[in-house]
């Protein structure tokens, strides 16, 4: 499902001219792993970050520490300022500007939950022509593997459907 959900955005995206970016944490890196193994994701991948310590997202999307500090990692906040952030931060060239990008932030498990933020929660930030969208997810019930898993196909399913927008 993964390969042909990455295989979908890669052909849309080189279709409609638009260039993607990821920005990941509980994923760490993985989104951009299924799309660079597309045969072609060259012409449209122009990065992926993954910031998986709380310091990385300050440091390499700019995300505030005051924010993740009041909100959390795990936020709708956090994921809006790392998606913010990635595709702020791509130079401002036409050649390497990024048309649609998507973060991830979320709790894998098996620890790290709690009865606010469950093991499995996901935040999702998708950057596109429409501005950006945010999306909460939990995925229950399985283990690490399984939320990391959920959230890489979620996560192309969410690139896809912006880079339909473009």
């Amino acid at each position: 499902m993964t390969n042909s959900l990455a295989q979908k955005v890669v052909r849309e995206a080189r279709t409609r001219r638009a260039t993607v970016a990821t920005a990941e944490s509980c994923t760490g890196g993985l989104v951009a792993a299924a799309i660079t193994d597309v045969a072609g994701a060259s012409a449209v991948l122009r990065q992926g970050i993954v910031s998986y310590a709380n310091e990385a997202k300050t440091d390499l999307l700019g995300v505030p520490a005051a924010l993740i500090a009041r909100h959390g990692a795990v936020s709708a906040e956090v994921a809006e300022a790392m998606v913010a952030g990635l595709c702020a931060r791509t130079p401002p060239l036409p050649r390497s500007a990024v048309t649609v990008g998507v973060s991830v932030t979320g709790i894998a498990g098996p620890g790290g939950g709690s009865p606010g933020k469950p093991v499995g929660l996901v935040w999702f930030g998708m950057s596109g022509p429409q501005g950006i969208r945010l999306e909460r997810r939990v995925f229950a019930g399985g283990d690490r593997r399984f939320v990391r898993e959920r959230s890489v196909e979620t996560a192309l399913r969410f690139l896809l459907q912006t880079v339909r927008t473009v």
